[in-house]
């Protein structure tokens, strides 16, 4: 039986900004995906902070304090992190 690897267990607790609870804060870890370019020229890079605003067809996202939209299908190529305390109740 093999073991998982730290990038399998790391990988596992990551989650795309469009699957991420609104109200939290994330670390940006990964931008994949055939809009990476455009992605990064609004702002979403790794290691960055991002809070996630509101749900829809597109995502309302707070990023080096300004809002931007970012549609549903970009959303899932930003993948991202908890930050610890930053659960809304």
């Amino acid at each position: 039986m093999s073991h998982p690897s730290v990038r399998d267990l790391e990988s596992d607790s990551l989650q795309s900004l469009s699957q991420a609870k609104v109200g939290c804060d994330f670390q940006i870890e990964h931008v994949e995906g055939p809009a990476c370019d455009q992605l990064r020229n609004l702002g979403f890079c790794e290691s960055l902070q991002v809070r996630k605003l509101a749900n829809g067809r597109n995502l309302i996202c707070s990023l080096c304090g300004t809002r931007i939209a970012v549609s549903s299908d970009l959303a899932e190529q930003i993948k991202v992190s908890p930050l610890a305390g930053s659960l809304v109740s």
